[in-house]
Parts: C-alpha cells; sequence; structure tokens
C-alpha cells in the first residue's frame, strides 16, 4: 500500500487563556494513514475535532504532540516541526486543501483566483485557464461572472468557486472540509465526480461529509472521532 499520509498519536490543544487558562483537548492519541487512491472520511458529531483535524493536518495549528508525515516530492517528511518554509512549499506542491469559506484578494478575477495554484506550479497560463473554464463551467458558474470578483456572489456560487480552485491542479494529498454542504443535488454531484477523478489519478483524500449518501459514494475507510471512545477506523467500500 502506497501512503501519502501517516499521523502516530496526534494531538491538539487549546488553552483558554480568558477563563483561567483552561486547557481543551481537542485530538487526543490520534492515529491513521491514508494511501494514494483512497478517501477516509472523517466521522463524529459536532465538536468532535473533525475540522480541527484538518487545520492540524494543513498546518494551519500546532500540533500538540504526535506526529504527521506526509510523502513530499518523493520522500517522507514530517510536518509537526518543519520549517515555516517548508510548509509553504508542500502546500503549494503536496497538500491541497477546500475549506468551507473562500478568502481571496478583492478586486482579483474568479478564473484568476482559480487559475492560481497552477500558475504557482509553472504552468503556462493558457492551459492554466483552459482547466480553470473548464471546471467552472462544470461547477455551473456562469461565465459572465467569470471576468468578475467573486466576493459579491451568493455562498453557493462562491463555494463553487474555491472547489474549482482546490480541483485545478492534481494533489498528492487533498483535504475536504464539507464541500457539499450548501450545494444543490446537481452540483453535488459534479463534486462527487471530481472527487472520484482524484482518487483515480492517485490523490489521497481526507474529507467531512455531513450528508450520508454523498459519505458511502467517496468512503474507502472512516475515521470515527467519537469522544467516548478513541478514535478508531471502520471500513466502509464505496460501490
Amino acid at each position: 500500500m502506497n501512503k501519502q499520509i501517516e499521523v502516530v498519536g496526534l494531538s491538539k490543544t487549546f488553552t483558554l487563556h480568558q477563563q483561567h487558562g483552561v486547557v481543551l483537548k481537542v485530538l487526543q492519541d490520534l492515529s491513521f494513514s491514508v494511501a494514494a487512491g483512497q478517501c477516509l472520511v472523517l466521522h463524529g458529531h459536532s465538536g468532535a475535532g473533525k475540522s480541527t483535524l484538518l487545520r492540524t493536518l494543513y498546518g494551519n495549528y500546532l500540533a500538540a504532540g504526535g506526529s504527521i508525515r506526509i510523502r513530499h516530492r518523493g520522500a517522507w517528511l514530517e510536518l509537526v516541526d518543519a520549517a515555516p518554509r517548508q510548509v509553504l512549499e508542500v502546500r503549494q506542491q503536496t497538500i491541497g486543501y477546500v475549506s468551507q469559506f473562500l478568502r481571496v484578494i478583492p478586486r482579483v478575477t474568479t478564473l484568476q483566483v482559480v487559475m492560481e495554484p497552477a500558475l504557482k506550479r509553472g504552468c503556462s497560463r493558457s492551459d492554466a485557464q483552459a482547466r480553470a473554464k473548464n471546471l467552472l463551467a462544470r461547477l455551473n458558474i456562469p461565465e459572465p461572472l467569470w471576468q468578475l470578483a467573486p466576493g459579491t456572489f451568493s455562498g453557493g456560487e462562491q463555494q463553487r468557486v474555491n472547489i474549482a480552485r482546490g480541483f485545478m491542479v492534481a494533489w498528492p494529498l487533498l483535504l475536504l472540509d464539507e464541500p457539499t454542504a450548501s450545494l444543490d443535488e446537481a452540483n453535488a454531484q459534479v463534486v462527487l465526480q471530481l472527487i472520484a477523478e482524484a482518487k483515480a489519478a492517485g490523490s489521497a483524500l481526507i474529507g467531512i461529509f455531513h450528508d450520508r449518501a454523498v459519505r458511502e459514494a467517496v468512503a474507502d475507510r472512516c475515521l470515527d472521532m467519537s469522544p467516548a471512545k478513541p478514535p478508531q477506523e471502520e471500513f466502509i467500500y464505496a460501490g
């Protein structure tokens, strides 16, 4: 099995300084791995730490303990103590992240927002533009909007722009935080197709999906993060 990420004994705490230094243990002794071509779905009620896990894997949060190893440029790299420049390089080449919110520079066009990951990798502008246009069309973003900044779009339109940007390039590891949460059925089906294409191309995916039908459609395995018991993996085979 060609592992793309291996997590061992991961923990994450938050200290509430305005509440007398109360320490919240959000992630405790979490261990799992994901291979190329697999999708691991995070399961657990709201507050179980699913989004915190994704942000810790991406480096937005600093782990309190444990190990996060990813395969980067053909070699294993420990992310927990990686230098900031290494984390930035990993985000450009190895780990993609589709969050719930679109954060972009004002006045940058939608087309440019979607193209950016490919341009940062040195892709030609014409190839990047063709790929971006294809994704925006598949996700039903009207062409007249492509030259407008997405900051004024509806929530659903912004989410679809965010998804297009996330799938703009091939990521060895792709993190998905509720990518279908506010989409209608037609656009949710497009996202499922994009996930299937990424898996077929060899991406490892870790995602949060609250819709059961979507979970069952994409999951190869499920990580149960319920706090009542130690995190453990249940095997679910998409069919």
